[in-house]
């Protein structure tokens, strides 16, 4: 019969294979929980909050989380914030009710990760640098990193882990970088996030940022969600650059009609960008974001 401390090593070496199993599932998945986890930052007056909010559930469908004044960064201040859950795409949106802190108002996404620190120590690893280093928020943990070519994004844990449905589409990160940083960057961020190159094309159409000549554009899968990296000279004309996502829907015409109903402006008719007709458009509060609708083949 075995004894019991050779029952209760069994258990323990169980225990620590069950846990090095999880921890090394979560690296493989480069910490990801899921792209409705993935969130865009979107910083508006206060005063504009409730109108930009309503604009964008209008335009994509969805709901919002309840609203509520809070201090999200690790020095003294207070905004408003709430997050719209849409079918398209998720965003957090902050109206500072004071100044904002340095970095904060910079960084583009928030990711939801599965280890704060493990998934930090990952992305150093691959090359970015801590703007801000992990710290308490009310509901988890935060950090600001940096990416080569300056791309700031957070990353944060929950608590608790929320439960968001799934989307409908997924929305694209559009990152603009010249190519002193694009290979670089796209190294980086494919190694820590575990992802896929979808397609590399060095003569993408230019119209996909405002440009009558051809362009390189990148795209790449991960467990983040999506992510198109459009590698240019800078030389972007207004609003291009300025857009952090892309959102895609099924039919662009009714999408339309509804966001101008919510008082969205539209800054760039719709236009052919390879495979898909795009819009830019601005929502009350100022945010810019890119909406397209893919050709389907028949």
């Amino acid at each position: 019969m075995p004894s019991i401390k050779s029952l209760l090593l069994c258990a323990l070496f169980a225990g620590s294979a069950a846990l090095s199993s999880q921890a090394a599932m979560a690296e493989d998945a480069g910490f990801a929980v899921g792209p409705q986890y993935d969130t865009t930052h979107v910083y508006v007056d206060a005063k504009d909050f409730n109108h930009f909010v309503k604009s964008f559930v209008d335009t994509f469908g969805g709901k919002t989380s309840k609203q509520g004044v809070f201090q999200v960064t690790p020095t003294a201040s207070k905004t408003m914030s709430q997050l719209a859950l849409t079918p398209a795409g998720t965003i957090s949106v902050f109206g500072f009710k004071t100044p904002i802190p340095y970095p904060f108002g910079a960084e583009r996404t928030g990711y939801l990760v599965t280890d704060m620190d493990a998934a930090l120590d990952s992305a150093v690893k691959h090359g970015a640098t801590r703007l801000v280093e992990a710290f308490p928020d009310p509901i988890g943990r935060d950090t600001v990193i940096q990416w080569p070519g300056g791309v700031n994004m957070q990353l944060y844990w929950h608590t608790q882990k929320p439960h968001y449905d799934p989307l409908a589409t997924v929305p694209e990160n559009r990152i603009y970088l010249t190519s002193d940083a694009a290979d670089t960057f796209i190294k980086d961020w494919v190694a820590f996030s575990h992802g896929t190159v979808v397609s590399d094309e060095n003569a993408a159409p230019g119209s996909a940022a405002g440009l009558s000549h051809p362009i390189r554009r990148v795209r790449i899968d991960s467990g983040y969600g999506k992510m198109t990296v459009l590698v240019t000279k800078g030389q972007l004309p207004w609003p291009y650059g300025r857009d952090m996502t892309g959102y895609e829907v099924s039919d662009l015409k009714a999408t339309l009609k509804k966001a101008k109903a919510a008082g969205v402006e539209v800054l760039v008719a719709p236009y052919n960008a390879g495979d898909r007709e795009a819009v830019m458009v601005r929502f009350p509060g100022g945010y810019i974001a890119e909406i397209h609708q893919l050709h389907h083949a028949s």
